[in-house]
């Protein structure tokens, strides 16, 4: 049993969920309502209509805004005459709080749990529907206020919960009462009609509303309409008359432009703009160019040079254009891989994407693959270039020899100076000559990579380009000094390097 304590409260905003209920009518309010039993306080009842009078600011339940049953039931029941069968789609229910926070620690929660819903076109649920049972719920999970998607037809709305079958699940109060502080029931906005209300009606007459079950208008539609739920607009009327209400027939024919029964139909493209027949749409004076046929409603295919079609056929006179082929209607694009006048030409293997290509120019779709040139990819690299757009050079290939269009490599061997597949990494050093097959000499300094010449000369007892002689002395006296005095001057300097 709740404290009937006042309790310290904050300012309560009830949850009306206006993107959804604006659209709709509260049918319950201010309706008859019933709830097996009533409490009263102090000489006031907590009846049931409390619960449909549109009030729930104050959410204590004895503050005269919610309807309250006996305490310690079995079960409770509350119900709404909506007054008549009604096309329902959703349920807003506000429970009391006691103008507290709502969570697993307050009373009214456990209260709460378990509840039904049913939608009936008599006062026993049981011959109703049942519209939601709460069978998940939890104290801590319980939404209030909680809205309830219903799409049944009905007259009463039914809240029905119990305490029949212990045990129950964890969190539900031992014994039932209601504390409903507000009821509301909602049907199909105006102009809407269906079980779940998603289906708009007609243009009926007068505005009056369509029956909001099956759509259909009862006094007939408004001008401009026709056919059973009056969805359905008319044609072109002649003089801007009424078509027929049921099968949307113009008695006085078509306005220029249009033909057919209903003179929905649009004229083709006839010669000089002239009207069609307003009965079969055909054109007596035949068709302007880039239309054929006899309502001159089928467009001419790309026939060559821009040339028209004959106008009564659709055949193109010279062919057909760059791109389209077909015969003689050059009307169907090129199937990928070719292009050109009647698709008679095939892409490059060298595109891009192999075989891809513009299907008037054959221009490659993403340009070349490597080794290849021109917007058709036609050409092989030149000009000592190779690879992707022939954005890179050759090295220096045998003889001068082109490189390989795609990967750069040299067919036959490198110039002397470099080595590697493409010919363009300079010999290290000590090395020299084709492929950089060539040894220099211990004795030389700044071998040469192409020729192997000593650039700075050779160590000294050495002689040659290559620096591969032995120096040669005479056998007198005076060159033996000399050649002491040189090896004794050349292994002190080294010394000092040292």
């Amino acid at each position: 049993m709740p404290s009937v304590a006042v309790l310290c409260c904050c300012i309560f905003t009830v949850l009306h969920f206006t993107s959804i209920t604006l659209a709709y009518e509260n049918l319950a309010l201010h309706q008859p309502a019933w709830q097996s039993s009533t409490w009263s306080f102090n000489g006031v009842s907590y009846t049931a209509e409390l619960a449909v009078d549109g009030w729930y600011t104050d959410l204590n339940f004895l503050r005269g805004q919610c309807a309250v049953s006996k305490y310690e039931q079995t079960n409770a029941e509350w119900r709404v005459d909506l007054g008549a069968v009604k096309s329902i789609h959703h349920v807003f229910i506000q429970y009391a709080t006691d103008n507290i926070v709502w969570d697993k620690d307050n009373f009214f929660a456990m209260v709460f749990l378990g509840f039904f819903v049913y939608i009936s076109n008599t006062t026993n649920k049981e011959d109703g529907v049942l519209c939601f049972r709460d069978t998940n719920y939890t104290r801590a999970t319980i939404p209030n206020p909680v809205n309830i998607t219903c799409p049944y037809h009905g007259r009463y709305v039914i809240y029905y919960n119990n305490r029949t079958h212990p045990p129950y699940p964890e969190g539900y109060n031992d014994y039932m009462f209601n504390f409903l502080c507000e009821a509301e029931v909602y049907e199909c906005g105006e102009n809407t009609y269906g079980a779940e209300c998603k289906q708009s009606c007609g243009r009926c007459s007068n505005g009056e509303p369509c029956h909001h079950v099956d759509g259909s208008c009862p006094s007939g539609c408004n001008a401009g309409a026709y056919g059973v739920k009056c969805k359905q607009s008319c044609g072109n009327c002649s003089s801007g008359d009424p078509c027929h209400h049921v099968d949307g027939s113009c008695p006085s024919g078509c306005n220029a432009g249009a033909y057919g029964v209903t003179c929905k139909q649009p004229c083709g493209d006839c010669y000089n703009g002239d009207p069609c027949n307003d009965v079969d749409g055909s054109c007596p004076s035949g068709c302007n160019a880039g239309a054929y046929g006899v309502t001159c409603k089928q467009p001419c295919g790309i026939c060559y040079n821009g040339d028209p079609c004959n106008d009564v056929d659709g055949t193109c006179p010279s062919g057909c254009d760059a791109g389209v082929y077909n015969d003689d209607y050059c009307d169907i694009e090129c199937p990928e891989g070719t292009y050109g006048p009647n698709c008679q030409n095939n892409c490059s293997l060298n595109c891009a994407v192999s075989a891809r290509c513009n299907v008037k120019t054959g221009k490659c779709t993403g340009g070349c693959q490597a080794g290849w040139k021109s917007s058709i990819c036609d050409e092989k690299c030149g000009n000592n270039t190779y690879g992707v757009e022939c954005r890179q050079s050759c090295g220096n290939c045998s003889n001068g020899e082109p490189c390989h269009h795609v990967d750069g490599s040299c067919q036959f061997g490198c110039e002397s100076g470099v080595y590697g597949k493409k010919c363009d990494i300079e010999c290290p050093a000590g090395r020299y000559g084709r492929r950089c097959y060539e040894t220099c000499g211990d004795q030389c300094q700044g071998c040469n990579r192409f020729s192997g010449v000593c650039d700075l000369g050779c160590l000294p007892g050495w002689t040659g380009q290559r620096c591969d002689e032995p120096c040669t002395f005479g056998n007198n006296e005076f060159d033996q000094v000399i050649y002491m005095r040189l090896f004794s001057n050349f292994f002190f300097i080294s010394m000092i390097d040292v």
